[in-house]
Order: C-alpha cells, then sequence, then structure tokens
C-alpha cells in the first residue's frame, strides 16, 4: 500500500507499495537507545529559540541599543549604513533600495509571512476555527483598535491624523513575552484569549496597512500582482506540497506589489494562505510503511561493513528521509525553517533600525508637547485597555459571550493594559504616516515610552491585584 498522496513521489519510491509489514520499527529503531534519547530530547539551542520571553527580550534588548547608540559618537556611522544603497542591474533593468528600506520591505515580508502562517494555523486547528469561541477576543480586538485611533485624532486634528493607525497594534511576541514573566499569576485560557486578541489585532492592522498605507496603485504592477496571486492558487489547487514553487512565486508576488505602491509586506501574508496546511502523506498507513521498511532495512544491513560502503542501505534510508519529511504539512515545514531567523534576526533589526531616537540637542518639552506623541502614547496606554476592556464587558453583560474558564476580570484588565504593546507594527506604521523626520520621531518616542509604560503597568498591577486577592482571603478565613 503507498501512503502517498501525490503521484511524483510514488513514482521516486514505488517499492513502497510491495513491502510486507512484518518488522516491528520501534524494535528496529531502539537498537540504540543512546542516541535516540539524544535525538528525542529538545537541544539547548531549540529550547533557547522557542523560548518566547527570550525572543522578546531580544528585541527589547536590540532597541535599547538602537537608542544607545543613536546618541553616541557612532551615530552618523549607523545613519551612513542603513542609508547605504543595495540592489542590482541587470541590463536596462535597475533596482535598488537603501538598507533601511530593505529591512523594512524585504526583511519584514518574512516577518509577515510568519505572522501569515500562524494566522492560517488558527484558522484551521486554533481558535480562531470556532468562531463562538473566538468571538469574543475578536471583537475585543475591534474595540482595541477603534478607541486608540479615536484618541490619537482627539489630539491630532490638523493635519497630522494620517497616524490614526499608530496605537491601534499590539506586538504579540513583545507582550506574551511580558506576560510570561507573570508565570502562574496569568491563567493559560489567558494567554489564550489574549493571542487570540492579538491575532485578530493583526488582522485588523495588516487590512489599514494594505487599505491606507499604501501609494497611488500602478495598474500594471497591480495586474501582475494579480498573475502571481493566481499562480499561487494553481500551485495550492494542483495540491504541490514542496515549498521551493511558493517561495520563489512569492518572491516575484513581493517585487510586483513594491513596484504597484501597496505595501510589500504584505506579500508574506498572502503566501503563507496558499501554503497547504495538510500533509501529502496518508498517516493512516504511515505505521505499516514504516514496518515495511524497517524490515528492508534490517536485510539490506550488514554489521560487518562501513555504513559509507552500504549504498543499498543508505539509498532504502534516504527515501524514508524524504518520505517522512513530508509527513509534516508545507505551513508548519515554512514555519520552523523561518521562526528563528524571524525572532532572532529580523525583529531584532528592525527593532535597531527603526528605534534610532537622537535625543541630543532635542528640546524633551518639545516631543512631549508634540500632538503625535501624545496621541501616539494616549492611544496605546488609555484607548488599548478601555476599547477591549469595555467590549469584553459589553458583550459578557449582554449575555453574547462568556470569559474563558479560569479568567476573571482582573485578568481582563491585565490583558487591557498589555494590549497598549504595541511596537512591531507601529512603528511600521509611523514611518509610512509620516515623511517629516520630527513626526517620525516623536511617533518612535510615543511607541517605545508607551510599550515600557504599559509593560510596567500591566506587571505592576497584576502583582498588586494578587496580592490584595490574597489579603481579602486571609480576612476570610
Amino acid at each position: 500500500m503507498s501512503i502517498l498522496g501525490h503521484e511524483k513521489y510514488e513514482e521516486e519510491v514505488p517499492e513502497v507499495l510491495e513491502l510486507d509489514n512484518t518488522s516491528s520499527m520501534r524494535r528496529f529503531i531502539f537498537d540504540e537507545p543512546a542516541v535516540i534519547r539524544r535525538l528525542e530530547q529538545r537541544s539547548t539551542f531549540e529550547g533557547v529559540t522557542s523560548n518566547g520571553t527570550i525572543a522578546a527580550a531580544a528585541m527589547v534588548f536590540a532597541a535599547i541599543l538602537a537608542v544607545v547608540v543613536a546618541n553616541s559618537p557612532i551615530h552618523h556611522l549607523v545613519t551612513e549604513v542603513l542609508e547605504f544603497r543595495i540592489g542590482f542591474e541587470i541590463g536596462p533593468i535597475t533596482a535598488g533600495m537603501p538598507i533601511e528600506a530593505f529591512i523594512n520591505d524585504g526583511l519584514m515580508a518574512v516577518f509577515f509571512f510568519l505572522v501569515g502562517i500562524e494566522l492560517k494555523y488558527e484558522m484551521t486547528v486554533g481558535q480562531l476555527r470556532r468562531p463562538r469561541q473566538a468571538a469574543l477576543p475578536m471583537l475585543a480586538a475591534v474595540g482595541g483598535v477603534a478607541v486608540p485611533a479615536l484618541i490619537f485624532l482627539f489630539f491630532n486634528h490638523n493635519g497630522t491624523e494620517s497616524g490614526w493607525a499608530i496605537p491601534i497594534a499590539t506586538d504579540i511576541a513583545f507582550a506574551l513575552g511580558v506576560m510570561s514573566l507573570l508565570g502562574n499569576r496569568i491563567a493559560p485560557e489567558t494567554k489564550v484569549f489574549f493571542q487570540t486578541l492579538a491575532i485578530a489585532d493583526d488582522i485588523l492592522a495588516i487590512v489599514v496597512l494594505a487599505a491606507c498605507y499604501g501609494q497611488t496603485p500602478n495598474i500594471s504592477w497591480c495586474a501582475a500582482s494579480v498573475g502571481a496571486l493566481l499562480v499561487l492558487a494553481m500551485l495550492a489547487g494542483a495540491k504541490v506540497y514542496t515549498l521551493k514553487p511558493y517561495m520563489i512565486v512569492g518572491v516575484v508576488l513581493w517585487f510586483c506589489l513594491l513596484m504597484s505602491g501597496i505595501h510589500a509586506t504584505l506579500a508574506g501574508v498572502m503566501v503563507a494562505f496558499f501554503l497547504p496546511a495538510q500533509s501529502d502523506v496518508r498517516l493512516t498507513s504511515l505505521h505499516d510503511w514504516l514496518d515495511g521498511w524497517a524490515t528492508e532495512l534490517d536485510d539490506r544491513y550488514d554489521d560487518e561493513s562501513h555504513v559509507l560502503g552500504q549504498h543499498d542501505f543508505t539509498d532504502d534510508a534516504r527515501i524514508v528521509e524524504r518520505v517522512m519529511h513530508h509527513v509534516t504539512p508545507p505551513l508548519l515545514r515554512a514555519e520552523r525553517y523561518i521562526a528563528v531567523f524571524v525572532n532572532f534576526f529580523v525583529l531584532p533589526l528592525f527593532a535597531f533600525a527603526n528605534a534610532q531616537v537622537r535625543l541630543v540637542g532635542v528640546n524633551i518639552a518639545d516631543i512631549v508637547g508634540n500632538s503625535v506623541t501624545q496621541g501616539a502614547f494616549f492611544g496605546a496606554v488609555l484607548g488599548k485597555p478601555i476599547g477591549i476592556i469595555l467590549v469584553t464587558v459589553l458583550l459578557v453583560r449582554i449575555g453574547f459571550a462568556k470569559l474563558p474558564r479560569n479568567m476573571d476580570w482582573m485578568q481582563v484588565v491585565a490583558v487591557g493594559i498589555m494590549g497598549g504593546l504595541g511596537f512591531t507594527m507601529s512603528i511600521l506604521i509611523s514611518g509610512l504616516a509620516y515623511t517629516d523626520v520630527g513626526l517620525v520621531m516623536a511617533a518612535k518616542c510615543a511607541i517605545l515610552a508607551g510599550s515600557v509604560v504599559a509593560s510596567l503597568l500591566g506587571i505592576a498591577y497584576v502583582h498588586i491585584a494578587e496580592a490584595a486577592r490574597g489579603a481579602r482571603r486571609h480576612e476570610r478565613t
């Protein structure tokens, strides 16, 4: 029996169809238990790179380093490096952009690709799969977008209102990293609620980015972008489970969007939604197929010969490796390939390049008194919790939804406060909303200050609320 759902792989390994299922793969593998234990255990590197708190700390460190560098003697050197143009020239075709623009428009497309993968995962098997269950945090996210935008517009109505979207975004990696510092003071259900809210927040921010912060579209390049999307749809429809074709077309789509005037980072989200979320291996037959190959490998292996000389054995092992590689759906394979790169290179580099806030010779009072600073800061620190908490209270009070089990109103308030941690998307939007250097710097100062204040307020609130709750329990007893 073939376990492969794709004809091209059946042609590559036709012998899969003829094997008897008479041997135990477990017995075959566990001849070397020490090796298996080592392979099954997560390495120190994997433990570090999969830790959300460490990833958030790397981004925070990069932002702090950027502020230090911006106010040091090497500031001008760093600025020259970020403004250095890179590109290529092929005959009459010339393309190039500053390094800073490449980070914001190019590398951040990889970040958006990861965001798109997370969104599709949640829509397939996660919280967004159950509309009723996801409705409460998703609608709370709408409140957490609308109120900050209104607060920003309250402070900015004389030509600076284009930055209204700056305080609407929650940085999910940053916020969940800070929340993890609270340990078991925050219920797992609250973290799931907050993650769903942040994902919905990302969806809204992506829509705003596409609709409000692009340039005047170039029809020809827009048509080319649609063509690239059609190719992606054809790949998905043809059940192509290899990542390379999607990545190649994704690069083409990114370039077409860049030339069209639509923000090119959106290409990452679009490609992610076309990646297959299914395995092209028939998983119900995997056990029997592995048993058959265990017998084949047992027969081919010679204890008295060096493995390098056992070509039949290594060729068969390579077939098993290739098939097992395809057990994991392309969506998850792509996530594994890029997660470390995004969390420990793209986001810290983005933070370093965009948090270059130079305060030397700047009148701090002018920045504090700037309407953009005030709108962005209070939109995040006040608007986010007000919007999230009010919508949640309203929907629960009218009976539309219930709070998740083990989540109380104290934790709802904590979620609202930490929703003000808007960093990555907020900085990106600030650079798109304004061309004036002073306004961009005011927005960045507000974003950095708002994120720090929201973090400290959230942590302090949870500790104080827990202490007060403990005191009440003690009085009752």
